[in-house]
């Protein structure tokens, strides 16, 4: 028996007369793709004058062997070898090398051309291709408005025009300005009304690049002999769009895109990839943008949608940006009923956690949207109507990737005399019986020594809901009576609990306290060491004194209202060399700094007068500050 013979491949019989694509197109099949290439070399071997090569018997022997020795014909399995003398070879045959050659030579052409775009000259070359595409095709569509036949090939030629703009994006400083003076904006603003969707898309998709935050950072030589930069060009370019009322087109071709088909869902993404844009180069213009526009209905509707998508996180992400430090954008998503989407859309996060990262920050970011609507009180009240407090409580219960985010959010709604019914609502709910476990960490791994580090994000926000459960629970009533009575329970645990945070906080905030100490001796100049107070004291609060004030302002509301609480708190602050003094001078710091709003929710929902909380502090301070505090 022949072995060889088993190993061979076995010849397939002639397909006769059947019709079958090559495997590799032929080089003179890409000659007659590109007619402005050179011509390949020809296969056959000619002893004419033109341009092939005279072939030798040499040339038979060596083509011989590499097409019948090297493996799948490799013309360079010979040739290419490495240190250790073993052949390798590229994998490519010498009819795919050459494929491959002329694809390269087109990549440079391309290359050349790219380069000649970033020329002023260029540019305008361009601008008036596009302008003319515009104008040809809308003159065709004028006189055959029933005839697509007649201006379909206009179409085509205008998509590869605006599609011929994308490397403008390249030379901000260069092309933007020819941009707004050619006109050039307008017609494409103006574009974004044409009754062909997919010229639209390819407008969103251009304007998405050109305003990106990034334009023009991948060339270091980006500023031109005045010395203008990228992002004042970004500015030009801005402006130039919102002067043709981009922002109302664009929200307007939200609901005229159709998310099913694929094209559709990337010019979605695109147009809110604009609003991101320009609301990161100018935060201000979110007022525009929502006072004039329809934006934040079609962000409400679109969060709601039961299929998570990149979609519906952009929204989520684009109404949490739209929400931040603006008052006016808070009340109007309290008057389009935001609160009741809200808290509908979260709902479905008190059974189960996010299937991955992205329905996560989809989840973080509605929850930060809240809270930052949170601070107006209309939004408030809309919250405790929509049963909120209940909510939050629930999904407290669950301990999933929701809780820290709820915890959050009872913080922000019962902060302020406009959290006081808010405040109630968490008390009768029960939400005390999960946010006394939250803060003493049970039901969850415990660190052998977490003296040192910093408090999660959830103690903080604990210590902010507790803090306003004291400042807004009215004294003796049965709702206050049982705060105080969860720190009395269990041999006063929770007592001792604040002060080991409190402990921790100390220790944290002393080495910053020695960084800032050496900073003061080295400033000698007094004007700059008064500019610099305010930055020292932001970073004693990030280093410890925000949480120590939040702990000694409960501690002397516990400590006032209680004297087994009193009596236990001297005991243990004795043992760390600290007593009420300290806490008073905490507080002392505290009242300094606090900065309450003039004549603002100075009564509560009865109409009863409601103490600021300088005059909280005050009380306080008077309070504790007795013979006994040392």
């Amino acid at each position: 028996m022949d072995i060889d013979n088993l190993f061979k491949v076995p010849k397939f019989p002639a397909s006769g007369n059947k019709r079958k694509l090559p495997d590799n197109p032929t080089p003179e099949m890409l000659k007659r793709m590109r007619m402005d290439l050179p011509a390949p070399p020809s296969e056959s071997h000619t002893n004419g004058k033109g341009k092939g090569r005279v072939t030798t018997v040499e040339d038979e022997k060596d083509e011989e062997v590499d097409r019948n020795f090297a493996p799948g014909g490799d013309a360079d399995y010979f040739a290419e070898e490495d240190e250790d003398g073993r052949f390798f070879g590229g994998g490519l045959t010498s009819e795919q090398k050459e494929i491959l050659n002329i694809f390269e030579s087109v990549g440079g052409e391309a290359a050349v051309d790219d380069s000649e775009a970033l020329s002023v000259t260029a540019i305008r070359r361009m601008l008036l291709r596009f302008e003319r595409a515009v104008n040809k095709n809308q003159d065709l569509r004028s006189k055959y408005p029933d005839d697509p036949t007649k201006f379909i090939d206009s179409e085509a030629d205008l998509d590869a025009a605006i599609k011929a703009l994308l490397p403008l994006a390249q030379a901000p400083v260069l092309a933007y300005h020819e941009l707004v003076r050619s006109g050039s904006v307008a017609l494409l603003v103006g574009l974004l009304a044409h009754e062909n969707a997919d010229i639209v898309i390819d407008v969103v998709e251009l304007i998405h690049e050109l305003t990106d935050e990034d334009v023009g950072n991948e060339d270091d030589d980006n500023d031109d002999a005045s010395g203008e930069t990228a992002e004042e060009a970004l500015k030009v370019l801005i402006e130039g769009l919102l002067e043709n009322s981009i922002l109302e087109l664009l929200v307007d071709n939200l609901s005229r895109l159709k998310e099913s088909e694929e094209s559709d869902r990337q010019g979605v993404f695109h147009v809110l990839g604009i609003f991101e844009n320009v609301l990161g180069f100018n935060p201000r213009l979110s007022i525009k943008l929502v006072g004039k526009t329809t934006i934040l209905s079609w962000l409400l509707a679109r969060i709601q949608s039961k299929i998570h998508d990149e979609n519906r996180g952009y929204a989520a992400e684009l109404l949490s940006i739209l929400l931040q430090d603006n008052q006016q954008n808070r009340q109007e998503f309290g008057k389009q009923d935001g609160v009741e989407v809200t808290l509908k859309t979260l709902s479905q996060y008190r059974r189960r956690d996010p299937i991955d990262a992205d329905e996560t920050e989809f989840m973080e970011n509605i929850f930060d949207a809240l809270c930052s609507a949170l601070n107006e009180p209309s939004v408030k009240t809309q919250f405790l109507a929509a049963e909120g407090p209940d909510l939050m409580v629930l999904i407290m219960k669950e301990k999933l990737q929701s809780k820290s985010r709820s915890i959050k959010v009872l913080d922000y709604a019962m902060s302020g005399v406009a959290g006081s019914a808010i405040c109630e609502a968490f008390i009768e709910a029960s939400g005390l019986k999960t946010l006394f476990p939250a803060l003493m960490g049970k039901g969850s791994k415990k660190q052998k020594s977490t003296t040192n580090l910093p408090p999660s994000e959830d103690t903080g926000h604990i210590l902010g809901v507790i803090s306003s459960l004291f400042s807004n629970i009215a004294s003796d009533s049965p709702a206050r009576l049982r705060l105080l009575a969860k720190f009395v329970e269990s041999s006063y645990e929770k007592v001792d609990k604040m002060l080991e945070i409190r402990d921790g906080a100390r220790t944290r905030l002393s080495v910053v306290e020695a960084e800032i100490s050496k900073e003061e001796k080295d400033t000698t100049d007094e004007e700059e060491r008064s500019d610099l107070e305010a930055t020292w004291y932001l970073r004693r609060l990030d280093g410890g004194l925000f949480t120590l004030q939040a702990v000694d302002y409960i501690l002397a509301w516990i400590i006032m209202e209680d004297d087994g609480i009193r009596a236990h708190a001297l005991q243990m602050l004795r043992r760390q060399n600290q007593s009420l003094k300290d806490i008073v001078q905490t507080l002392r710091i505290f009242h300094e700094n606090v900065d309450d709003p003039p004549d603002i929710h100075s009564t509560d929902k009865d109409g009863d007068y409601s103490p600021s909380q300088k005059e909280i502090l005050e009380a306080l301070i008077a309070a504790l500050d007795t013979p006994d505090a040392g």
